[in-house]
């Protein structure tokens, strides 16, 4: 009697991801390059020239320092909301190199917070939230987790 063989073709895994399941610096990244793609964040005139912070000497060197910044904050508002911009600006801030003194903690730039707040609500990404700070919307939520879920999906791909 001969037996009979089939063969099966591999089947892709396609694993819901949220925010919490992918590691920060793939995330932001993965989310900073569609941000970039999409041409629908509108960058400040004035982000090539300005410090990120009290603690800071220069500006960025990155060019797409921006857009990292959006997407840091999109991913800070998915994890806790209620963050305002008082809050982000102990977030980003920085120690200040005061020399021979002791370094004191300094605020972050506040007009980049405002900045990135903005083109987020402009994306509909996140909203007001009624008791204070913001949060993050339903479609911000569902573009965030399709976001996580591609990069899941391409580290379950590569391995």
């Amino acid at each position: 009697m001969a037996s009979e063989t089939t063969t099966t073709a591999p089947v892709s895994v396609s694993r819901s991801a949220t925010v919490r399941d992918v590691p920060a610096d793939k995330f932001i990244d993965a989310y900073s390059r569609f941000l970039k793609r999409s041409g629908r964040v509108t960058v400040p005139k004035w982000a090539e020239l300005v410090k990120t912070g009290f603690a800071k000497e220069l500006a960025p060197t990155n060019p797409d320092w921006f857009y990292i910044r959006v997407a840091s904050v999109a991913r800070k508002l998915y994890l806790s909301a209620g963050i305002g911009v008082e809050e982000f600006r102990r977030i980003y801030g920085a120690k200040k190199n005061r020399g021979s003194k002791p370094g004191h903690r300094t605020l972050g730039s506040g007009a980049v917070v405002r900045a990135a707040l903005k083109q987020l609500e402009k994306l509909a990404v996140i909203e007001k939230d009624p008791k204070g700070g913001r949060r993050i919307t339903v479609t911000g939520q569902r573009d965030l987790d399709r976001i996580s879920g591609h990069v899941i999906n391409n580290k379950v791909r590569r391995n």
